[in-house]
């Protein structure tokens, strides 16, 4: 027989227990709700942006051209294996940002079949235009708050995109 202060011990830490697990899913679901404003507000700002750079430019293609911007030199395959997009999708949003005079290609000196993507000075003063703005958005956001919590939610952030522990 289990003796009655080691019972009650027992369901005690049952009910820490359920609790903690309680409290864990509620701060998952309200991150969650966090992250799916974040998101609505960044696919505005995407729309917008990818207004001001080419009226009638959609998001997706503008999402295709800042990567080219951040990758600087990019084979189709690279950018189509990092978006995991449709290959022949991709195709025909990088025809039509070559059309817009955005990106230019260029012959891949590895392999003659493939083309390097890269943005033109014209694409590359577009999107500076684009995103003037709210060129500040983020650091006023951030105004106010201590290096040490930026420096802790970029952490944080990382260690969740990147599926490993804070650290």
């Amino acid at each position: 027989m289990i003796p009655a202060h080691e019972a009650d011990r027992s369901r005690t830490d049952a009910v820490r227990e359920r609790e903690t697990d309680r409290a864990r899913t509620d701060a998952v679901r309200a991150l969650e709700g966090e992250f799916s404003e974040l998101i609505t507000r960044m696919r505005r700002l995407l729309m917008e942006n990818a207004e001001r750079v080419s009226p009638g430019m959609l998001p997706g293609a503008y999402k295709v051209f800042t990567t080219i911007v951040r990758r600087e030199r990019v084979s189709q395959s690279a950018l189509a294996e990092h978006l995991v997009v449709d290959k022949g999708q991709l195709s025909r949003t990088v025809r039509e940002l070559e059309q817009l005079g955005l990106i230019q290609r260029e012959p891949d000196p590895d392999d003659g079949r493939a083309s390097i993507l890269s943005p033109t000075a014209h694409g590359l003063d577009r999107l500076a235009q684009a995103r003037a703005p709210q060129e500040d958005t983020l650091a006023k956001a951030l105004d106010g708050w201590a290096v040490e919590d930026i420096q802790n939610l970029t952490r944080l952030l990382h260690a969740l995109t990147t599926s490993s522990l804070p650290g």
